[in-house]
This record gives structure tokens, C-alpha cells and sequence, in this order.
């Protein structure tokens, strides 16, 4: 070919294939303009970013078509359904053992009141010892050798660990005892009907999940005790003070405080049921702070004790514990109000100063202390010193004239000396409390103590300081009870005393037990002349005797709570 001629052809080779990859080219822009407008299109049409995060509310999942059998919405009432609950610890457990009872009696479970005839056994457990798990993992092999030698014909017996236990050691519980069939922690009550369902087919079940917002606020308890006089009304959950020794935090979680308006409708109820006194509970009570109902916004942050801080940065907004235990207060003059546990850095002038005017709240203060010394104080991250602590408790008497003061105090932790233990001795003694909890300490895994703390003061040291802390406070209890000798108090009749059928016990204003002969009284009434004191009534009886734990008296008559001025005036 001529070199002229196969210049022009390789020319329009190369104009060819020029043409052909612009073309290739436009359409692959073209092709990957249409997909991005495509998945713009799909993409806008489609869920939103907050669709995909739960609502502050819990959501709890309606049954699907293809729910698993155990769980179908016409499901019939369990066939072993014999529930027997068993509650260990502090007053909380005793509101939760109402609420998961709550719960199991709409799933048709039936409660009985012997484990040998039960279906079902379940442990409400405190995690906040050694010495209290000890006690419920003893429980759990006495339960084992009963699953064991129950006769077939009746069906498997089920065992559940619910609570605080549950919630710490989650697993290890069922690696360790395999008679264990359910675990459920403080926010998994609502899941016990799935989790015993599940039980049913020879799995084991564990419910361990902490909530933010989990406060059963729309469950009402079933009352689990026989005492019809006195009731528990749980209006927060969690804690967020940290204190170095204390499990709380990792056990129930964060703080959340239940709307106002259930709490008010719980109290409620119970008054129309004939309850005379309530006790609002919580793991820090008084720094319950409710955002949910607030009908004026506020930016005010939560008022603390003089000379007490905290490890979070002040809370703004939100109704106070003073709004609750004035709201509360309000719904029936002739019931008593009590609450526990607080903090004492929770207690501003307001609160004191509503206990003074309010007649039917009770002039009783829990005030836990945990130890007289400032270095030990601060190990803890209490958020106090002794001196800080010792002028709330002149306030707190000042503010509230014969109030009665109560304590918690834990001897031997971490790296205290003899000196530390002397200054807690003393702090008993200064302030004479009427009721103290003492408790040696006991290392719990995940506090900051167990990763930053020694355990070093040896347990026969614990043995010897809690002692001398028991005989100290015993000491300075019978010298206060002394003082009501000769003076007339107003008491509640709880019912008959545990020593003896003829007499009647019950407590007065400031909690302590107090003790009487039960026999008919004189009456103004013309058509009832003699009358008796039943639980639930309000008598006059003047003090005869005293001990460090109670008080002994003889009955002078029937009162109400507003028209009566004899408290507890010690």
C-alpha cells in the first residue's frame, strides 16, 4: 500500500475509535447520572434518620404472625402456673417483688404461698454484700435438691434469679448452677412471662438489659405482704452518685424518676384501699426529678445541701422532690408519709421545711453518714466532709424541731486506720441517732474500689470495729428512747406483737416500734361504749418503758393524725 493512502487509513482508524470511547464515555456519565438520581429518588422516598432510634418511651414489640409459639396472642394461661416469690434486701426489692407479681398475675400465673406446691420459684435478690449473695446462692442448691425430687407427672419445677444478683453476675449464675432456669434483671420484669415460656422447653433464659428509662410507671403493684396498713410507692430508679464502694450504679443503672401523675394515682388508690402510711422509695429518693410533666419550663438546676457536691454537673429543669412530697402530702391528710433512701446532699431548706409544716409527713430523717472521718469520706467520693455533714444535721434539727435521725455506716473499708474508726465512733456519739444500719465492708467487683482500692483491713478488724460501732450506737439509742418515758405519742397499729398475742404493736412518728396492751377502750359514743383498736387506727398511748430498739406504753385512746399534737418528740 501506498505510504500516502495507509496515512489517511490509520487516520480514520484513530478519528473512529476517538468517536467511539466519547461515546463510551457519555454513556457510561449518562448511565451513572440515572443511578444517582435513581438512589436520590429511592433514597428520599424512604425512612428517615430518626425512625431508625427508639422513642424515649419504651417500645415493646406486639406479636407478629410469626412470633414463636410461647408467645402467640391467643395464647392460652400457662398450664404450670403455681408462682411462689421469695424477696431478699432492701425495701425496693420488696416494690419490685410487687411489680413482677404485677405482671405474672395478667399472664395467669396464681401466686401461692409454699414453695413445695409451686410451679414456678422465684428470688428476688440484693447484690449489695457478699454476705446477701451467700445467702441466695444457699437458697438456690435447698431449691435444686426440690427440682430434683420433684415427681415428673407435675411437670419441671422452674427457678429464677430476679434482681440485683441477676444483673451482676448475669451468666456466671447459670455456668455455676444449672437448677437456675430464668435470670431477669430490675428493667426485665415485663419479659418474665417470655422468659418463663421459654423455660418451659427446657432452655434456660436471661433477660440482663439495663434501661434509661425503664420505671414501670404504667404498672401497678399487687400488694405481696398481709400487712394492709402500710404500702411502698417506687417513684425513681438507679442511681448517679458513684460512691467508690457502692454496686447501685452498675445494678439499676442511671437515675429516672417516674412521672408525677402515676405516682399521685398510685397514692391515690391506695388511700381509697384504706392505706395509712406510704413510703416513697428510691436508691437516691430525694434527687428525684421528674422532666416529664413539666407544665412551667424552668432553667433552675437542683439546690444541694450547704458544703456537699456531686460527681455530674447540676440538673436544670424538671418538678423537684419538694413538688412531689408537697403534691403527695395533699392527697390524704390522715395518711403518713415517709421516704427512703436519700443522700444527704439532697436535702435544701425547702424539703425541711415542708416536713416541719406538713403534719402528715413524718419527722423522720434517714441520713446516711457511711463514716466519721474526712479522709475516709473522701475515698468513698461521698461529696462531703464530716464538718459539712455535722451542720446539715443542726439544721436539719433546727429546721424540723424533734425530728428523729437515722444512719448507715460501713466499718473496715479500704486502707481506713484505727484513727478513722474512732472519728466514726465519735460521730456516733455526737449526733445520737434513733435507728443506725452498720455494715462491714464487703468488696464488689466493677465498683471503682474493687479496680483502684485495696481491701485491706483484715476481716477479724471488721469483726472487732463493727462491734464497737454496734455497742456505741445501742449506747446512745437507749439514752434517746429514754426521753419519751412519761410522754403521750400518736402510733399506727400495725397489728398483734410478735411476743405475745394480748398485746398490740404499731409506730410512732418517728418510726420507732412501740408496744401496748390490747384491750377495750372507753368511748364518748353513746351507742359504742367500749371500743378496740384495730391496724390501720391511730391511738394515744403514753410511754411507760424504753429500750435501745422500742418503746413500751399503755393505751390511752383513739386519735386521728391532724387533730392529735402528741409526735415523737424525742
Amino acid at each position: 500500500m501506498e505510504p500516502l493512502k495507509l496515512s489517511r487509513f490509520l487516520s480514520r482508524v484513530k478519528v473512529c475509535l476517538s468517536y467511539r470511547c466519547l461515546s463510551t464515555s457519555i454513556s457510561c456519565t449518562q448511565k451513572s447520572t440515572t443511578r444517582k438520581d435513581e438512589f436520590s429518588s429511592r433514597l428520599a422516598a424512604g425512612p428517615r434518620l430518626n425512625e431508625f432510634f427508639a422513642n424515649t418511651s419504651p417500645i415493646y414489640p406486639s406479636v407478629e404472625e410469626d412470633a414463636p409459639h410461647y408467645i402467640t396472642e391467643n395464647s392460652l394461661p400457662p398450664v404450670n402456673n403455681k408462682v411462689y416469690l421469695e424477696t431478699y434486701g432492701c425495701q425496693m426489692n420488696v416494690s419490685d417483688t410487687e411489680i413482677a407479681w404485677s405482671i405474672l398475675q395478667k399472664s395467669g400465673y396464681v401466686r401461692i404461698n409454699t414453695a413445695a406446691e409451686a410451679d414456678v420459684i422465684l428470688l428476688v435478690t440484693c447484690s449489695i454484700r457478699d454476705k446477701a449473695e451467700q445467702t441466695i446462692w444457699n437458697r438456690v442448691q435447698q431449691l435444686a435438691y426440690l427440682k430434683q425430687k420433684r415427681c415428673k407427672s407435675r411437670g419441671p419445677l422452674r427457678i429464677g434469679i430476679l434482681g440485683c444478683m441477676a444483673e451482676r453476675l448475669k451468666e456466671e449464675i447459670l455456668q455455676r448452677e444449672k437448677a437456675v432456669d430464668i435470670l431477669a434483671g430490675p428493667d426485665a420484669y415485663r419479659d418474665l412471662p417470655r422468659l418463663l415460656a421459654v423455660a418451659e422447653t427446657g432452655q434456660q433464659a436471661a433477660n440482663v438489659l439495663l434501661s434509661l428509662d425503664e420505671t414501670y410507671a404504667d404498672i401497678i403493684p399487687v400488694q405481696t405482704s398481709s400487712n394492709n396498713v402500710s404500702a411502698f410507692v417506687s417513684i425513681m430508679r438507679g442511681c448517679d452518685n458513684m460512691c467508690t464502694y457502692c454496686i447501685v450504679p452498675f445494678t439499676r443503672g442511671r437515675e429516672r424518676s417516674r412521672p408525677l401523675h402515676s405516682i399521685l394515682e398510685e397514692v391515690r388508690m391506695l388511700s381509697d384501699q384504706g392505706i395509712k402510711e406510704v413510703t416513697l422509695l428510691g436508691q437516691n429518693v430525694n434527687s428525684y426529678l421528674d422532666r416529664s410533666s413539666v407544665q412551667i419550663s424552668t432553667t433552675e438546676t437542683s439546690q444541694l445541701s450547704r458544703g456537699f457536691s456531686t460527681v455530674y454537673k447540676p440538673k436544670a429543669g424538671g418538678l423537684r422532690f419538694v413538688d412531689l412530697l408537697d403534691q403527695v402530702s395533699r392527697i390524704d391528710p390522715e395518711m403518713r408519709i415517709r421516704f427512703t433512701s436519700p443522700h444527704p446532699k439532697d436535702f435544701p431548706d425547702e424539703v425541711l421545711q415542708l416536713i416541719r409544716e406538713r403534719r402528715n409527713i413524718c419527722k423522720q430523717i434517714h441520713i446516711p453518714a457511711q463514716s466519721g472521718s474526712n479522709r475516709v469520706l473522701e475515698s468513698m467520693r461521698r461529696g462531703y466532709n464530716r464538718e459539712a455533714y455535722l451542720d446539715l444535721i443542726h439544721n436539719i434539727r433546727e429546721q424540723v424541731p424533734g425530728v428523729s435521725l437515722s444512719s448507715d455506716f460501713i466499718t473496715g473499708f479500704c486502707q481506713e486506720t484505727e484513727e478513722d474508726h474512732q472519728q466514726t465512733v465519735s460521730l456516733l456519739r455526737e449526733v445520737s441517732y434513733n435507728a443506725a444500719f452498720l455494715f462491714a465492708y464487703s468488696m464488689r467487683k466493677k465498683t471503682r474500689a474493687y479496680h483502684r482500692l485495696s481491701d485491706d483491713v483484715p476481716a477479724e478488724v471488721k469483726k472487732r470495729r463493727l462491734e464497737e460501732l454496734i455497742a456505741v450506737f445501742r449506747e446512745e439509742a437507749e439514752r434517746v428512747n429514754k426521753r419519751a418515758v412519761g410522754r403521750t405519742q400518736l402510733v399506727l397499729v400495725e397489728g398483734a406483737s410478735k411476743r405475745s398475742s394480748e398485746e398490740l404493736c404499731g409506730r410512732n412518728d418517728g418510726n420507732t416500734k412501740v408496744v401496748f396492751p390490747d384491750f377495750h377502750m372507753e368511748t364518748a359514743s353513746p351507742q359504742e361504749t367500749r371500743v378496740q383498736a384495730r391496724p390501720g387506727d391511730y391511738v394515744l398511748v403514753k410511754i411507760t418503758a424504753s429500750s435501745s430498739q422500742s418503746l413500751r406504753g399503755r393505751l390511752v385512746g383513739l386519735a386521728n393524725l391532724q387533730s392529735s399534737s402528741s409526735y415523737s418528740e424525742l
